[in-house]
C-alpha cells in the first residue's frame, strides 16, 4: 500500500453521526456498470436527487469541496458491514484522512490496511477543528502530518492527535498485514528450514525460492 507521511488538502465537513458503509459505498442491485468505479461510487445515493440529478446541497457536490482530500465527520463513522470498498472509494477520490469523533472498529482497521489515516479527536479539539473547517469553507487547505502527529491550517493553533505506535509505523512504512509479515522473512525461512530438517515427513511442497 502507499505510505502516509502527510497530506495537504481541503477539508470537507460531513457532520453526521453513524454514517454506515452502505451509505459510503452503496451496492447498486441490478447494475454492474459501477462495479469497480470506486471514484463514482463514493456516497452515490446521497449525491443524487430523487430524479437522478446531482444534489447541490450534498457537501462533496459543492464546488469548493469537489476535490476535498480530508473528510471531517461525527461519531461511529463506518458502521455496518465490513466492505473494504468503503475505504477504496475514499482513496479513489484522494481522501487520505478522515477526522471523526469515533470510528467503527472494522472500518478503522480497513483504513489502516489501505493507507488511509483515521484521526480521532476528543470533544474539545473536535469542536474547535470542525468550527475552523466550516469557517474556512474550502478556501484554504489543512495539513495533517503523521510524523509530528499534528493538524495545522487556517483559523487557529496546531491540533495534536494520538495514534497507536504500531498503527503509526505501518502507515509511515506503507505496510499492510502481508507487508508486516514479510519484514520477518528471514526468521520465517529460518524456521521452515529448521522444521524441514527436524521433521522432513511434514514437508510436502517444494520451496519456490530454492
Amino acid at each position: 500500500m502507499e505510505s502516509f507521511t502527510n497530506h495537504i488538502a481541503i477539508a470537507a465537513p460531513l457532520l453526521q453521526d453513524d454514517i454506515n458503509t452502505d451509505q459510503i459505498a452503496p451496492i447498486l442491485h441490478g447494475s454492474r456498470s459501477l462495479k469497480e468505479d470506486y471514484k463514482a461510487m463514493l456516497f452515490m445515493r446521497a449525491r443524487q436527487c430523487d430524479d437522478g440529478g446531482e444534489d447541490p446541497n450534498f457537501v462533496l457536490n459543492k464546488p469548493q469541496f469537489r476535490s476535498a482530500g480530508i473528510l471531517v465527520t461525527g461519531q461511529n463513522f463506518g458502521a455496518g458491514s465490513s466492505r473494504e470498498s468503503a475505504v477504496w472509494c475514499m482513496l479513489a477520490n484522494n481522501i487520505r484522512v478522515i477526522v471523526a469523533r469515533s470510528f467503527a472498529d472494522i472500518y478503522r482497521e480497513n483504513c489502516l490496511q489501505n493507507g488511509l489515516l483515521p484521526v480521532v479527536l476528543g470533544a474539545q479539539d473536535a469542536d474547535a477543528f470542525t468550527a475552523r473547517v466550516v469557517a474556512v469553507d474550502g478556501h484554504a487547505p489543512f495539513t495533517v502530518d503523521l510524523v509530528s502527529q499534528r493538524i495545522t491550517g487556517p483559523g487557529g493553533p496546531d491540533i495534536s492527535f494520538e495514534i497507536a505506535a504500531a498503527d503509526r509505523m505501518r502507515l509511515l512504512e506503507g505496510l499492510d498485514d502481508i507487508g508486516l509479515t514479510l519484514k520477518h522473512m528471514d526468521e520465517i525461512v529460518g524456521w521452515e528450514q529448521r522444521a524441514g530438517a527436524a521433521q522432513p515427513w511434514l514437508q510436502r511442497a517444494q520451496d519456490s525460492r530454492r
